[in-house]
């Protein structure tokens, strides 16, 4: 399955299909060999003691891709924050991405994802060009954000 994103509109909605990436094992050089570099949103994980996956970052990707934008994120030399560079040193880290080449489609998108995880964040906007926005997603891991 190619990671990318579909959508079909009616009226004042979207209908996206949101295809993942394989969920993949942190490497610096994997993901600077196989991430395009593409505009689109991706996800980092990091396994716990129960080999549960938590997701620590939702991100977008629009100057440098997400190939860029993932290895920056994904590397602790490269990170900023000192809650993240602990998980990547001290955890066993995975990601996952799709490309989607509409900056509004991004923002439609991240919108949808970050209030499916974070309900009570409120300075995520949309594109303000739908009034619902619905999400499948296919994968083939077992990862739903719902």
């Amino acid at each position: 399955m190619e990671p990318y994103t579909l959508k079909k509109t009616a009226k004042d909605s979207a209908y996206f299909t949101v295809n993942w990436s394989p969920l993949n094992k942190v490497d610096i050089h994997d993901i600077h060999r196989t991430v395009p570099a593409m505009p689109g949103i991706y996800e980092l994980y990091y396994l716990d003691e129960k080999k549960s996956l938590n997701l620590f970052l939702l991100a977008k990707a629009w100057y440098g891709g997400l190939r860029g934008s993932i290895r920056e994120k994904a590397d602790p030399e490269l990170e900023k924050n000192p809650n993240r560079i602990k998980i990547l040193n001290d955890r066993t880290c995975l990601y996952r991405f799709t490309i989607i080449k509409s900056s509004a489609d991004i923002d439609d998108v991240f919108f949808f994802f970050a209030r499916t995880y974070y309900p009570d964040k409120t300075d995520v906007d949309d594109s303000g060009r739908y009034s619902y926005i619905y999400v499948n997603e296919a994968t083939n891991d077992k990862i739903i954000s719902r």
